[in-house]
């Protein structure tokens, strides 16, 4: 089939224009700033409040296992 058709040629892809570098804005600004220290107080306050209703510690450590305690059913 390749006989009976000729492939396709690609066009030639467009000059690159690279942007100025005096008109980059710059990623560290003082609103930037401020909003991400908003949005980090923001964070640490709801981890707080989550962090309030777990009652054990992540590694279990505080409770021990009561298995010697007697029953009215004859432990």
């Amino acid at each position: 089939m390749s006989s009976l058709f000729k492939m396709p040629s690609m066009p030639a892809p467009p000059q690159l224009e690279m942007p100025k570098v005096e008109n980059v804005p710059s990623a560290e600004d003082a609103a930037r700033r401020a909003e991400e220290e908003a949005d980090m107080r923001k964070r640490n306050r709801n981890r707080k409040g989550r962090r309030s209703t777990i009652l054990t510690s992540p590694t279990y450590s505080d409770t021990t296992a009561t298995t010697d305690k007697p029953t009215l059913l004859g432990g």
